[in-house]
């Protein structure tokens, strides 16, 4: 079943209720207390530019362990061969319109100017972040996501250069596993993200890990 949630009211249903696909919801809005209630509860918008706002909530995870981040053989080579730098808040705007730019000339993208306005918001109130990866000097790739307490959510990538997203993805990692963070939620499983380490979890480890 999927809940209509009424925009004068920041709630949400349960989130077991969603569909079998992870559709949970309809409609509300973008602003700051009601993304950080869906994302503190494995909630996230996703949705079309013509769509109404829709709200996931898988009922089986796809996470990457900060601690178990792979690491290729060719990439470490790479590495040895790069000088390889992160780069944190460069430009959250950017960083976020870059993935949008990158998605939109390959297969379409989820970021319009309402979703790059609202995590705007949540960068400049501190829940959310981006990371970039930079390769010899030059800005090579990156990513952004939420931030809520330890926790990191995975939001989008993109690659200017070779190995660029894989980079800021691997320092990330690195970073959070120093910090104690026990996952980077990805949303949604992708062939790229299992080959960084990514693995399901049921709802009922992911919340377990969320509330650490």
């Amino acid at each position: 079943m999927v809940f209509k949630l009424d925009e004068n009211r920041i709630a949400f249903p349960d989130p077991t209720l969603a569909d079998d696909d992870g559709l949970l919801a309809v409609g509300g809005d973008l602003c700051i207390d009601r993304l950080l209630l869906a994302y503190s509860h494995g909630i996230f918008p996703w949705y079309g530019p013509d769509q109404p706002i829709m709200w996931w909530c898988p009922k089986k995870r796809f996470i990457i362990r900060p601690e178990k981040i792979h690491i290729s053989h060719s990439l470490s080579k790479y590495m040895r061969k790069h000088d390889v730098e992160i780069v944190i808040e460069r430009d959250f705007s950017d960083t976020m319109h870059r993935c949008r730019v990158k998605r939109e000339s390959n297969v379409g993208t989820w970021i319009t100017d309402e979703m790059e306005e609202a995590y705007a918001a949540l960068n400049r109130e501190g829940y959310a972040m981006a990371v970039e990866s930079k390769v010899d000097g030059v800005i090579a790739g990156g990513l952004y996501g939420v931030v809520i307490g330890k926790n990191f959510f995975g939001e989008s990538m993109y690659s200017d250069h070779e190995n660029g997203s894989k980079l800021a993805l691997v320092m990330l990692a690195g970073l959070l596993n120093k910090a104690g963070t026990p996952m980077i939620d990805c949303q949604f499983h992708t062939d790229f993200l299992e080959s960084m380490g990514g693995e399901y979890i049921s709802y009922e480890v992911y919340m377990e890990n969320l509330l650490r």
